[in-house]
């Protein structure tokens, strides 16, 4: 046993029957009944048996290494975690009462929570931050180089020259594009073809490099990981996803994808990287690195942290993982998601990756009101992002399918290398997919002023500037400019709503937050610059708000309501996705317009399937995940859903008190079950408890190490007495009731199968035993509810791959 107590050790050396015996008792009075209890017994029976006694090992009182933990692919006991969390800390507080030192420990105990958050905090801001220069740094690479020093952005290189315009800031002698270092000039046929090649080469190399450190150091480190992140909080166990293996490449992999010009972004994968972060850092804590449920309140946390650094919105990042990632959510989970993501964006912000001071990733300054009319539009575009949405989730799907079921997905390599020389080579041509997503957005947010030399502000020169406020002008006819820029921002469009099907899904790091909002901000955009020159030259129409020469429509506007109902549409969120919005942009007095749009959005992309696109990859991959927006709307019962079936054989069980060691090893090696439910015997059926298949393995294989005599005819005792039938030569029992589950989860035959969903929905749970009068008849798993659910929706029952 594993605590001694002196005055135990003297009371039981003192016992004539057991004077041979090496019994180590725990403080607690009432183990120190049960010790004194097993310690008599064992001693009368083996004195009556004429044999020497023998040491027993209890799991519950010796705890053995590995009983409690979970295999790879298995889905975590939730009661029992927190039923485990709940007996630790009810010794922490007892002890804390009798002893100073148990006091101090038991406050550093509750401050755990804190510093873990605060750690995974600043982590996770620290390496955002050099993911956010590093791919800055790439992106402007494949265009040119800095004379002052290589590693210069091209906006860090021009920002000491005293040589640029305001009309061409982006233009120092110190950066030199490729052509120019090359042939010695920037315009022409030649320096065109060598631009375009450099910006060929660098593409295709940063990708190659990224899918080759995935293949060979970290397969999990591909995707977004909001899918298995999702998954993992629901309590599926997988190893390696979260290890440091895969922070490693993700972090690095995910520079070189951004910058190879993909559409694709670092968002999603942030989330990922931030509960890689989290996971390592649990490892530090004790109550968080043996407690499966404790670690996962700590992994919903860590998924606001990847929004509140992806998007510079702690608030948003909160909501985010309330609403879209988490499973378990308590109160607590909240404060403490707020404080990491407080403190990450803080760090973020110390950084300044961005370089403008400013933790927001695209700042606006609107400077006219929205008015009741545009309501309409705002209400199209939700219209718009719904069908994108819908009709995005179908295709990439579909073309995930396609990729694992013929030879494509035999090739990641060369996969991910065509997708990045088709993208470059069309992209090239075209200033508005050249770009970075980010950059494009920024772009298209932007709200027009008097200096702004943007292709988009190409309108003709006002006549009449009395209806301007501020820097801004009124509206105006649109030029050759802002018409060559329509026509480019039409094809992007076309581009970006084709190419992001194909490169969503490939094994490198994809985020799908900015591809979206850029599909989204092009449309906006292309509304809001058509509703601008409907007003213009129909200001009868709009009588009473927009007179002539003011400024009565923003395109700026109509792109960042776009941009949120194509995300809206994609991925389903609501709440988190507004409040995103106008932490992402600074945009509060726009919050009604990405409301009616983000609403408007989900109604419509539900019309069509109520699945997001991180659900869809979900069931794609066959993770057994319990979505808890769907209903179960069937009227089947438990018995239909349970197993064995009529067709089955019977249920393998293991009996109280009649099976050998030799029996037990046999039964489970013969089946390939997570867990076997004990009953009093094979005739009666009558429920005792539930086993898990691992912790039994592990109980056996260190009672042949650690207790003389035990072997193959040895009884398995899942009791706290040894019955009468055991003959006296036989050799001694092995007791396992310490790894039994006394009180499994049951319901009878009869009950309705919605019900029960709920139940493995709200409770977490593995299994649940079917009893009928007392009386065991079979066992449902949450994968006999997966199948059950995918058959009542005309889908492959067997695309549910793992226990």
């Amino acid at each position: 046993y594993a605590e001694v107590e002196e005055t135990s050790k003297e009371t039981s050396k003192r016992s004539a029957d057991a004077s041979d015996e090496d019994w180590q008792l725990s403080v607690e009075t009432c183990q120190e009944i049960k010790v004194d209890y097993l310690r008599h017994s064992s001693a009368t029976s083996s004195t009556m048996n004429g044999t020497i006694p023998t040491k027993l090992v209890d799991p519950v009182d010796d705890p053995l290494p590995g009983v409690g933990t979970y295999e790879d692919f298995n889905t975590i006991d939730w009661v029992r975690e927190k039923s485990k969390d709940r007996d630790r800390h009810r010794e922490i507080t007892n002890k804390s009462r009798h002893s100073t030192m148990a006091l101090l420990l038991s406050i550093s105990d509750a401050f755990s929570g804190w510093l873990l958050m605060l750690l995974v905090g600043l982590k996770t801001g620290a390496i955002a931050g050099g993911i956010d220069i590093a791919a800055h740094w790439l992106t402007d690479m494949k265009e040119g180089v800095c004379l002052n020093g290589f590693w210069f952005n091209h906006e860090h290189c021009c920002w000491t020259s005293n040589e640029t315009t305001f009309q061409e800031r982006d233009r120092c002698p110190q950066w030199k594009s490729w052509a120019e270092l090359v042939a010695g000039s920037s315009s022409g046929p030649f320096p065109y073809f060598i631009n375009y090649m450099m910006y060929m080469f660098w593409a295709l190399l940063f990708s190659f490099l990224a899918v080759s450190l995935v293949r060979a150091f970290a397969p999990y480190a591909c995707g977004s990981g909001i899918p298995e992140i999702k998954t993992i909080l629901s309590g599926f166990i997988i190893r390696g996803y979260l290890g440091k293996w895969t922070l490693i490449i993700k972090t690095i992999t995910l520079v070189l994808a951004v910058s190879s010009g993909l559409s694709l972004g670092k968002e999603g994968p942030l989330v990922h990287v931030a509960c890689c972060c989290a996971n390592i850092l649990c490892h530090l804590f004790p109550k968080y690195r043996k407690n499966e449920a404790k670690r996962r309140e700590v992994l919903s946390a860590a998924a606001a942290v990847g929004v509140s650094v992806a998007f510079g919105a702690p608030i948003g990042g909160v909501l985010f993982s309330l609403e879209e990632v988490s499973y378990y959510f308590p109160l607590k989970t909240l404060w403490r998601s707020f404080f990491a993501a407080l403190v990450a964006a803080f760090t973020l912000r110390s950084i300044n990756p961005f370089g403008n001071s400013r933790l927001v990733l695209f700042y606006v300054e609107f400077h006219a009101p929205w008015h009741l009319v545009e309501l309409a539009p705002f209400i199209l575009l939700g219209i718009f992002g719904g069908l994108w949405g819908a009709l995005f989730i179908k295709a990439n799907i579909a073309w995930c399918k396609r990729r694992k079921s013929t030879r494509l997905g035999h090739y990641p390599v060369i996969e991910v290398l065509v997708v990045t020389a088709i993208t470059g080579l069309l992209a090239f041509p075209n200033s508005y997919t050249r770009m970075s997503g980010a950059e494009l957005i920024s772009e298209l947010f932007n709200d027009c002023s008097l200096l702004d030399s943007s292709q988009l502000c190409g309108y003709k020169s006002p006549t009449n500037t009395s209806g301007s406020v501020g820097n801004s002008l009124g509206d105006r006819a649109a030029g050759q400019g802002l018409y060559t820029a329509l026509w480019q921002l039409a094809l992007a469009l076309l581009f970006k709503m084709l190419i992001t099907v194909i490169t969503f899904g490939m094994k490198v790091p994809s985020g799908l937050f900015i591809p979206s909002m850029a599909v989204g901000a092009i449309a906006g955009r292309l509304l809001g610059v058509g509703m601008e020159q409907l007003a213009y030259y129909n200001h009868d129409w709009f009588n009473g708000w927009c007179s002539p020469g003011a400024d009565c429509i923003t395109p700026g506007l109509y792109a960042m309501v776009g941009a949120a109902a194509c995300l809206g549409g994609v991925t389903r969120m609501t709440v988190s996705l507004v409040v995103i919005m106008f932490e992402l942009t600074g945009g509060l007095e726009y919050i009604v317009p990405l409301m009616a749009a983000t609403m408007t959005s989900k109604w419509v992309a539900d019309a069509f399937g109520k699945e997001g696109i991180y659900e869809a990859h979900i069931r794609l991959n066959g993770y057994p995940f319990l979505e808890p927006k769907e209903e179960f709307d069937h009227s089947s019962l438990a018995v239909d859903v349970m197993r064995p079936r009529r067709s089955d054989p019977a249920l393998a069980v293991l009996t109280q008190e009649s099976m050998t060691v030799e029996e037990v090893e046999t039964l489970v090696e013969s089946t390939h079950y997570s867990g076997f439910p004990v009953v009093v015997s094979q005739e009666s059926q009558r429920l005792v408890g539930f086993v898990l298949r691992r912790d039994l393995l592990i109980s056996i294989d260190n009672a042949r190490k650690r207790q003389e005599g035990v072997v193959g005819a040895s009884h398995v005792l899942f009791t706290d007495h040894t019955p009468a039938a055991v003959a006296p030569e036989a050799p001694p029992p092995l007791r396992l009731r310490g790894i039994l589950d006394l009180s499994p989860f049951t319901v009878t035959d009869h009950t309705p199968m919605d019900i029960t969903v709920d139940i493995f929905r709200k409770l977490g749970l593995r299994q649940c035993l079917v009893t009928h009068n007392g009386r065991l008849l079979g066992i449902i798993t949450k994968k006999d509810i997966l199948k059950h659910m995918a058959q009542m929706s005309n889908r492959d029952p067997e695309s549910i791959l793992f226990n």
